[in-house]
């Protein structure tokens, strides 16, 4: 893309020539979440939320030039939520035809074997998101009501389906492969497929960039923890590993999920403890992890715990990190060699205990924080080690959103340039899917879209 000059672009948000801005959204259970981004200077133009869809009275958040605008009202469905999203961008700005929006971009949970990257969306798309429901039951029926209102509230804007499992769809089989009987794995899809991918893919792309190198040169770690945690190994910027699984439950210690589990603990429950499958799904992944064992899963009030003396938040956070250094072990056994470890997501990017405590003794392998890097605050990607290691740290906030936008430009240049003009045909399946409860998450400071998972 050709970014114009400033005295060439005729709108402040059109810096790039006949591509504007994209609209990135996120659509929950009873939620929607939204960004305008500028795909080439990679600037939030907008960005808003409209929670409680369905309840008694909803909240509604439209940020645009510095200024909140907020509303408590009754919001029916998505489709009303996404039509006062619409008329926000109209009264308090920036006006959508001003802004030029060129695509939207959905993000969507899981993409299962289906889907390896993003995808112009038509209602065949939408039919193939909404059959891997059992897969994510409680995030891609959402996803598919969104997609649907917004194709048809937008119908004149391609519409392009970004799935948080696309990047790790390159996993070797016997990193992505469960030692489960053949048969049974391959009737119900039972693999790992990995989640935060988005953010995974940006930022060990972004890593490159900054450090001025060749992304095909590099290994990376990538630990992703926000709310939701997950771990990858990046070699040449091609997943080769990843924590979560089947679902995001698999993996690293968690707000309120347990990650790595001996399953046999579900039967123990069950017998023992007169447990149903849905009593266990909902105290593995939303009663468990840093707020089962310290009843607190917002780090900041963690650490105030631990400094009060609590012993339960000591021990949760020892938990937490023991697991982490757990995966840089085998990932390091796996990559061969480690270049960088990236910390991203809310914890990774603004708790440095966290950081410290992780690379704490690995001296002797050639990782290491610098102190005082280590406690600067940020939003600018940054190197961390001090100068001597063989292994880089890094902080390199993660941006989804801006992934989303780029990612959903790819598309549609890629399919008009192999002569298939975009077309918009209507939107079939509105307000077919059902929406499951989401429960809420992301307690770390600013949580992205993608948190969720």
């Amino acid at each position: 893309m050709t970014v114009l000059p400033e005295h060439e672009r005729t709108n402040p948000y059109s810096a790039y020539g006949a591509h504007g801005s994209v609209l990135v959204m996120n659509s929950g259970s009873s939620s929607l979440k939204y960004q305008l981004v500028n795909p080439v200077g990679g600037e939030a133009i907008a960005a808003g939320t409209i929670e409680r869809i369905g309840e008694s009275s909803g909240v509604i958040k439209h940020r645009f030039a510095g200024n909140t605008t907020t509303r408590e009202e009754r919001v029916a469905d998505h489709g009303e939520a996404l039509r006062i999203a619409l008329s926000l961008f109209d009264e308090v700005g920036p006006r959508l035809a001003d802004a030029n929006v060129y695509a939207v971009g959905h993000r969507v949970v899981h993409g299962g074997a289906t889907f390896s990257r993003p995808v112009l969306v038509d209602d065949d798309v939408e039919r193939q998101i909404l059959d891997l429901a059992p897969l994510a039951p409680l995030h891609n029926p959402a996803n598919v009501t969104g997609i649907s209102v917004a194709r048809r509230l937008l119908p004149d804007v391609p519409h392009v389906a970004v799935f948080d499992t696309a990047f790790f769809s390159s996993l070797p089989k016997a990193a992505s492969t469960y030692a489960l009987e053949k048969e049974t794995a391959e009737k119900y899809g039972v693999r790992r497929y990995g989640f935060h991918g988005t953010s995974h893919h940006y930022v060990s792309g972004k890593v490159a960039r900054v450090l001025g190198r060749r992304l095909q040169d590099l290994n990376i770690i990538v630990l992703h923890l926000g709310n939701g945690a997950s771990a990858s190994a990046v070699r040449g910027g091609i997943a080769v590993d990843t924590s979560m699984g089947l679902t995001p439950l698999e993996g690293l210690v968690m707000g309120t999920r347990t990650g790595d589990i001996d399953p046999a603990v579900i039967f123990h429950l069950a017998r023992n403890a007169n447990m149903s499958i849905d009593e266990l799904d909902d105290l593995f992944n939303k009663r468990s992890g840093i707020k089962g064992l310290a009843g607190e899963n917002d780090f900041r009030a963690l650490h105030e715990l631990i400094a009060s003396g609590d012993e339960d938040a000591r021990l949760a956070l020892d938990v937490y990190i023991h697991r982490l250094r757990k995966y840089i072990g085998a990932y390091m056994a796996v990559l061969g060699r480690i270049d960088v470890i990236a910390f991203t997501a809310g914890v990774g990017e603004n708790d440095d205990i966290v950081r410290a405590q992780v690379v704490e003794g690995l001296a002797g392998l050639g990782i290491a924080v610098d102190p005082e890097r280590n406690a600067v605050r940020s939003k600018e990607p940054r190197v961390i080690s001090p100068d001597w290691t063989s292994t880089l740290v890094m902080v390199v906030p993660t941006m989804e959103e801006l992934a989303i936008a780029r990612l959903s430009v790819e598309v549609v240049e890629e399919t008009e340039k192999a002569g298939h003009p975009v077309t918009f045909p209507p939107a079939a399946l509105a307000s077919e899917a059902v929406d499951p409860e989401v429960p809420a998450e992301d307690h770390a400071p600013e949580p992205t879209l993608a948190e969720e998972s």
